[in-house]
């Protein structure tokens, strides 16, 4: 064994390669650190690359913001500093996750304090089920899904009649789940509330 150690050690002193320097430096990271690095690349499929001390760590789209974004341009850019949490750190595969999110309170849970309220929105789309209702106003403001059962239409058949994207509705928020990301909404109670002009 010592003389395997021994030639381990040579070769550290002599010639270490990418590999080993990737090791070494992965070996001193640990899952739920703050590290800080610089945006090197945007890829076109939505992962963003950071070098955080000569290793490229990966941030994947739903680990930039708790909001919905179309493209990572959207939150970083190419040669922006910014501070992540590790998520993972895989030395085998030389792999770094980081979460720019995990660094900021999600806004959603500040949204629990509505269920309950009766509040208007703008309908931002409809689907088969129902239709979608932004509750903020800010243009990525959380949408939250009327289903077709919750809305007040004359014609039971077609509950969406008469809706259109872009409309003000009165909703009545009925429930938050912050873990899966959902908001459910009734236009039917808020309009039984009779506070509907």
């Amino acid at each position: 064994m010592p003389d395997s150690d021994g030639v381990v050690r040579a070769r550290w002193r002599t010639e270490p390669t990418p590999s080993d320097r990737n090791w070494a430096f992965l070996k001193t990271l640990h899952r739920g650190e703050i590290v800080t690095g610089t945006v090197t690349h945007i890829a076109s499929f939505g992962v963003t690359f950071v070098d955080i001390g000569g290793f490229i760590a990966i941030i994947n789209i739903p680990e930039l913001s708790w909001r919905r974004i179309d493209h990572p341009s959207d939150i970083v850019t190419v040669g922006q500093e910014i501070s992540a949490e590790i998520l993972d750190v895989d030395p085998i595969g030389e792999r770094v996750s980081l979460s720019l999110k995990a660094l900021q309170e999600d806004p959603m849970a500040l949204l629990i304090g509505q269920i309950g309220q009766t509040i208007t929105g703008r309908v931002t789309r409809l689907v088969p089920f129902g239709v979608f209702v932004r509750i903020e106003e800010a243009e990525d403001g959380f949408e939250g899904l009327v289903h077709n059962s919750e809305l007040t239409g004359r014609n039971p058949d077609a509950p969406q009649l008469g809706i259109q994207a872009g409309d003000t509705l009165l909703v009545k928020v009925l429930d938050i789940d912050t873990v899966s990301r959902q908001i459910t909404l009734s236009h039917r109670r808020a309009a039984a509330v009779g506070t509907e002009p």
